[in-house]
């Protein structure tokens, strides 16, 4: 017996279906109350983590603080940063936009332009494929830099012109390459 395929969303501007999918998702009664975190993929299905540890919540606050120490009010500060992706919409742990780029989406529900910085804070179920699928994931978005924080406080750096090399953030040299001790 042969299987019938289930058609798939004709998708024409892959912006445009993310950020109306993540307008539904943001709304919707049965994903608000899950302890998850819930992305996107392509085709505007959810997809589930697992909740954070709350050492992922002190990597995230540890690491806006010193982007604000660093940058001061040149930009906006924003966790768990919705951005529209090839991949549907990602949250970035951590994100940096500079006010001329936050201006330019006002009132969007997922940036279609990602911010300059955006960072992943490692849980233990992240695997170095997955990183490296945001990563491109952001650079395609617009990001200038991606930063990996490690579960050890390491801070990895990337830059949009060698995508897969480390290397000191250009943004916010200042940065250390370690949270703690």
């Amino acid at each position: 017996m042969q299987g019938t395929l289930t058609a798939l969303p004709e998708i024409t501007n892959q912006h445009a279906f993310n950020l109306a999918r993540w307008r539904e998702v943001c709304v919707d009664p049965l994903l608000s109350n899950l302890p998850f975190r819930v992305e996107t993929n392509a085709l505007g299905e959810t997809v589930m983590s697992p909740p954070p540890l709350p050492e992922h919540g002190e990597s995230q606050s540890n690491i806006a603080y010193i982007l604000r120490v660093n940058l001061g009010d040149a930009g906006s500060i924003i966790t768990e940063c919705p951005v529209s992706t090839a991949d549907g919409v990602k949250l970035a742990d951590v994100a940096w936009m500079s006010e001329e780029r936050r201006t330019a989406q006002p009132d969007a529900p997922a940036f279609t332009l990602a911010p300059e910085i955006c960072i992943e804070v490692l849980s233990p179920g992240n695997t170095r494929n997955e990183m490296r699928h945001k990563r491109a994931l952001y650079f395609e978005a617009g990001a200038l830099e991606v930063w990996i924080c490690g579960r050890d406080g390491r801070v990895e750096f990337f830059l949009a012109d060698a995508p897969d090399q480390a290397a000191p953030s250009r943004l916010c040299p200042d940065f250390p390459a370690t949270l703690r001790g």
